[in-house]
């Protein structure tokens, strides 16, 4: 290749990577896998050594990371955070610990493996034993205070010692993920709700962490773990397994599975392991780091530029499968998101077979340009959700077709929408029979009307004997009917009939809640319940009256109005109001110790739960809030408080027991 040749190429892949860099960095919306972003690098960096009169200060290679997020205060960090440079291959394992023998002059070398959690770096600094700042990794220089969002992670202790005296100053380093699980159920509400999709579970943290409001971050199920002890040397620990170990004891959170490695065999033979089983934890990870144990001899062999010269990421393959998609189809879900799903021949991947696939929505579709009949390459996003990569165009014979979404919803037939703001579509009939089964689990379900018996299984059984066509049916089950579709006898009928007629009784919070109304969680249906005396009046409110409530926006408020305003979902509240289901609940207009009062509740409530005590609260004429702050007027503090109530006592705010908070609640 010649030196014009070398830099018309490297101008490509520079401008290639920086793209997507900015997509992974700034907007979290990466388009493209570690691995094929790896590649681009591994081509830059080989070009720019053949011919080094072509590397420039801005290159990609001469950086460390992407740049910090804008709207936060940057923080230059008291050591950089260097990347570790990757391998794909045991090969490349052995010649890094070569190379790493040869710098030392010394035989084997004892490492320690650990797992490379798939998630976002942070820097926490303690003093004194608190916690006084919390950064992302940034550029590798500077990145952002992030604080205020980290003391929300319940695995980020606010203070440490673990019962002894903490050291004067102590700075770690670890990785702030999503556990797998909780990643599909955010993703799944995201598509319900119109939302854009998490790429993957480090995708849905890097997103978490740069929510500006600490509450909504308190509300996603991030975790830490702890990896790097920075100031270890000066603390007296000289070996990466002993600093783990003090993290430990000091009560940071530290990945159970490391391994202290006698030598190159015993750290290839280890990450063989992990790459077989990495599919048992409940989140992911991206391969194995590798790391020289003795901090000394860290010290003695430095860094490059850009990344340590004692450790390496041993990153594992994407694990990929190609196989024929055969149909698209669509599903509703039960706020009446219509989303399509890829038909695909049956294919083996990560130990399981892959029949179905995620399309996410639409305009995912046509950015991908999909087709029916296609031959495709599908992933387990977060080795969760198996989902579609790309199409095969080479492979196409002219036989594909491409796909429309529909006009009418598959399930009912009514006519689907979508508003400029979303990428979902929707069916916006609540008897739509697409939506009905989890409708009717979401109306029965504990937190909304607590209809004890009225599971999975009997809904459908319901369902599918026609015998409900909207949740207002619930109240007109008959005890024959029942007994003939459980075949369990009179007793399960008779239990499921009186939890049902127990529920008449709910307080109105959990029947707005019930209703299954788009946008409007448990929080609010709590607090628009405390604000309006009944159905009737919510559902006569206009958006302005609506917005007057707490922490009720235009989004929740236009979304109440359509509900109440579409003739199906009067006829179900008539249903409801018909067979005795409470649709009122004055509250007390008279001065009480609670009237005006904002309330928060952490830890575990013997007497009641937290749903109950929140009601009470409203009913008595208080405010309940999901987050500690300058308006917080008390705690209330159960078994095993959370970080609320750390908060609490740094601000003076007044802390209660529960037995303290049922006298007063009584009075």
């Amino acid at each position: 290749m010649t030196s014009e040749e070398a830099k018309k190429r490297i101008n490509e892949l520079r401008t290639v990577i920086r793209r997507h860099d900015k997509k992974y960095y700034v907007d979290d919306d990466p388009e493209i896998s570690d691995y094929e972003y790896d590649k681009l690098m591994r081509e830059l960096i080989d070009l720019e050594k053949s011919f080094p009169q072509l590397v420039t200060q801005d290159s990609p290679t001469q950086r460390v990371g992407g740049e910090p997020i804008q709207g936060f205060v940057t923080i230059k960090h008291t050591l950089p955070m260097l990347s570790l440079a990757n391998t794909y291959s045991e090969h490349e394992l052995r010649e890094f610990d070569e190379r790493t023998r040869k710098l030392a002059g010394r035989g084997d070398i004892e490492y320690v493996v650990e797992l490379k959690i798939d998630g976002v770096a942070v820097n926490l600094r303690y003093e004194q034993g608190v916690l006084k700042l919390g950064t992302t990794r940034g550029d590798g220089f500077s990145g952002d205070d992030v604080t205020g969002n980290l003391r929300t992670v319940r695995s980020v202790p606010l203070r440490i010692g673990d019962g002894r005296e903490a050291p004067e100053l102590v700075e770690v380093r670890g990785e702030i993920y999503f556990p797998k699980k909780e990643f599909v159920e955010l993703n799944r509400k995201r598509e319900e709700e119109g939302e854009k999709l998490f790429a993957n579970p480090r995708n849905a943290a890097a997103g978490s962490l740069k929510l500006l409001d600490p509450r909504l971050v308190g509300e996603r199920p991030l975790r830490l773990y702890v990896y790097l002890l920075v100031n270890a040397l000066e603390l007296g620990i000289d070996t990466q397994i002993d600093a783990l170990a003090f993290m430990k004891g000091l009560g940071l959170r530290v990945n159970p599975n490391v391994k202290l490695a006698n030598g190159i065999d015993e750290v290839v033979e280890y990450s063989r392991k992990w790459e077989e089983a990495r599919t048992r934890l409940d989140y992911e990870i991206d391969g194995m780091v590798i790391k020289v144990n003795s901090l000394a001899l860290q010290k003695e062999l430095g860094e490059t530029a850009k990344s340590p010269r004692w450790g390496i990421a041993y990153k594992f393959t994407t694990k990929e499968a190609t196989t024929r998609l055969t149909d698209i189809i669509v599903q509703v879900g039960r706020t009446g998101a219509i989303t399509p799903v890829a038909v695909l021949e049956p294919v083996e991947l990560l130990g399981t077979t892959i029949t179905r696939a995620t399309l996410h929505n639409e305009d995912e579709i046509k950015r991908k340009d999909i087709r029916k009949g296609d031959w495709v390459v599908i992933e387990k996003g977060g080795e969760v959700i198996p989902k579609v990569v790309r199409a095969l165009k080479n492979r196409r014979t002219g036989k594909e077709e491409p796909f429309s979404m529909p006009q009418s919803c598959p399930s009912c037939g009514s006519e689907v929408v979508r508003s400029e703001e979303e990428v979902a579509v929707r069916c916006e009939n609540v008897a739509c029979p697409g939506q009905l089964q989890r409708r009717i689990e979401h109306f029965a379900s504990r937190q909304a009307m607590d209809i004890e018996g009225l599971g999975e299984s009997t809904v459908f059984l319901l369902i599918s004997e026609e015998l409900l066509k909207d949740y207002g049916d619930i109240y007109y089950l008959k005890k024959d009917k029942l007994k003939e579709l459980e075949k369990k006898g009179e007793k399960s009928a008779d239990n499921l009939l009186k939890a049902i007629e127990d529920s008449t009784n709910a307080s109105l919070a959990r029947l707005v809640f019930a209703l299954g109304i788009r946008h409007v969680g448990w929080s609010a249906a709590r607090d628009i319940a405390g604000e309006f005396d009944s159905i009737d009046a919510i559902s006569k409110a206009e958006t302005s009256d609506l917005m007057k409530v707490p922490g009720v926006g235009l989004e929740i408020a236009g979304s109440i109005v359509r509900f109440f305003g579409d003739p199906r979902t009067k006829r179900v509240i008539e249903k409801l109001r018909k067979a005795g289901v409470r649709m009122e609940e004055k509250t007390e207009r008279r001065k009480t110790p609670l009237s005006g009062k904002t309330f928060v509740l952490t830890g575990t409530l013997k007497s009641f739960t937290r749903e109950e005590a929140a009601e009470k609260i409203v009913s008595l004429g208080g405010r309940v809030s999901s987050s500690v702050g300058k308006k917080t007027d008390f705690v209330v503090a159960g078994e095993s408080p959370g970080s609320k109530y750390s908060k609490a006592a740094e601000l003076g705010i007044k802390i209660m027991s529960e037995e303290e908070f049922k006298k007063l609640s009584s009075h």
